[in-house]
């Protein structure tokens, strides 16, 4: 608005500024009437959906082969793993896929020749779409593996394999998976900082209890995200790996990805910021090949806007997905909230975060494997948390006073004996089940002990720790015994 009077004075009213930049028609074809602003960019129906496509196709097909080139055609190393949630983004990913690899050719496809031709299409000999059901996790919301297992059925080339989150609790599953099997039973006490640790036997336990006895023990909100996020990532890996997958395709688009990368790195995950584009993993306790998964996002540079006019052009169901981001208040939903504003606003700035995150990557190496991600953990980053942290001596939560403060009585009764889990967690997941509420009390300082995944016992086995495992009082004549050879004779004899 100017300073004249709208009145009585028609220039003085400032007309708003269209959404697109200069003309209606399409910036590519330049000859039809555009149908969507994408980024200040008009396009058509008709340039907009292949526009879709080659962008899905530029991230997705360098990765396919073990060198990165295509000179003789696409040969992956194994199958084709999808991780299938319900949302938008897998479900424009599972039509894309479907579409670019695995369409019928026609008569005209028959003539095409080069990159083109038909033998190109259905690379991997096997696909596999893999769905985690997480209503057991989160109380009052409803089961959709038959809603996921319809939308799947459409596409005649894919297996649908459903899955349940306690499954990473369920040792029947681990076995079936090819998982290794623990001599021993882990649970943790997560109110203690040291995150001690208490072997047990090998028993029957019910998944589903065991799953709620984690998720209720995690300290705050922003934990039970986190916590779901891992376990849900963990299952289509070793899902993956059990399907004799080279590929796990996710369908993270570049909001959702952008909403990961900043959400990870509030929570202290920075060192493993490239591994949330893309990252090649493989189990560290195994049997048979040392062949890699590679994970793979190819909507990455596709934003959220982009995939529901897909979506919508497309004709496609999206069956949705459950909201687990910790409340409105959790790091979450709070970056969620950042970005999606962002995006609506200043469409441009969301591709910037993406694409300056892929840039980042840690000066160190770090051969260490955090036990409950699997993805590589910092060295020495326990220290400096023990060096920057501020805690009270009495504080029940740590595990012994420190020497210089052998005056505080201690109100921890529980014994410490026990080998101590946070050597072998990274920063991210060490603070996702150590850190305090803003709120006072948690609910980790009710729970004594608490079970943790089952793939984190065997690598333990793999390391020797279950052989120092397990204690017991010893007579005083046992004691000198087994120090008999260094003891000096007594001087009466």
């Amino acid at each position: 608005m100017s300073c004249g009077n709208p009145v009585s004075e028609e220039d003085s009213l400032m007309l708003r500024r269209t959404k697109y930049d200069k003309t209606r028609i399409c910036g590519k074809c330049r000859t039809n009437v555009g149908n969507v602003v994408i980024r200040h960019a008009v396009y058509c129906k008709e340039c907009f959906l292949p526009n879709i496509t080659t962008k899905f196709k530029r991230i997705l097909e360098p990765t396919i082969n073990v060198n990165g080139t295509r000179k003789k055609g696409f040969k992956p190393t194994g199958n084709l793993c999808v991780g299938f949630t319900g949302g938008l983004g897998s479900t424009v990913l599972l039509d894309l896929i479907s579409d670019c690899y695995y369409s019928t050719p026609t008569n005209e496809d028959v003539l095409k020749g080069g990159k083109d031709h038909p033998r190109n299409a259905g690379v991997w000999k096997k696909a596999t779409v893999c769905y985690v059901e997480i209503c057991n996790a989160l109380p009052g919301t409803r089961d959709r593996t038959e809603e996921v297992r319809d939308v799947v059925e459409q596409y005649k080339h894919f297996d649908f394999l459903p899955l349940r989150i306690e499954n990473a609790f369920d040792d029947m599953w681990w076995e079936k998976v090819g998982g290794q099997r623990s001599e021993l039973s882990l649970k943790v006490d997560i109110g203690n900082e040291e995150l001690v640790m208490i072997p047990q036997p090998i028993e029957s336990r019910d998944p589903v209890a065991a799953l709620l006895a984690y998720i209720s023990a995690l300290p705050t909100q922003t934990a039970v995200p986190s916590a779901i996020q891992n376990l849900v990532r963990l299952l289509l890996l070793r899902t993956a790996w059990s399907t004799d997958s080279s590929h796990l395709l996710l369908g993270t688009c570049l909001t959702s990805l952008s909403v990961s990368l900043i959400s990870s790195i509030s929570q202290g995950g920075g060192f493993v910021v490239r591994e949330e584009a893309q990252e090649e993993w493989q189990p560290t306790v195994s049997s048979g090949s040392r062949r890699a998964i590679k994970v793979v996002r190819p909507l990455r540079d596709i934003g959220m806007k982009e995939c529901a006019i897909w979506a919508w052009w497309r004709g496609l169901k999206v069956v949705g997905k459950e909201s687990f981001l910790g409340g409105k208040q959790g790091i979450g939903a709070l970056t969620k909230n950042f970005i999606v504003g962002l995006e609506r606003d200043y469409p441009s700035t969301v591709s910037t975060i993406a694409r300056t995150c892929g840039k980042l990557a840690p000066k160190d190496n770090s051969e260490a494997i955090c036990l409950l991600c699997e993805r590589p953990a910092q060295p020495g980053v326990q220290d400096w948390k023990a060096r920057i942290s501020i805690r009270s001596f009495a504080d029940p939560g740590l595990a012994s006073p420190p020497p210089h403060a052998t005056n505080v009585v201690s109100n921890k009764t529980d014994d410490l004996s026990g080998p101590s889990l946070t050597p072998y967690l990274c920063y991210p997941c060490h603070t996702t089940l150590t850190s305090r509420s803003s709120r006072g009390s948690t609910a980790s300082a009710l729970v004594n002990s608490t079970p943790l995944p089952v793939w984190v016992a065997p690598q333990l086995d793999g390391k020797g720790i279950v052989e120092e495992w397990g204690s017991r009082k010893m007579e005083r004549s046992d004691m000198k015994q087994s120090i008999s050879e260094f003891l000096l004779p007594d001087e009466d004899s």
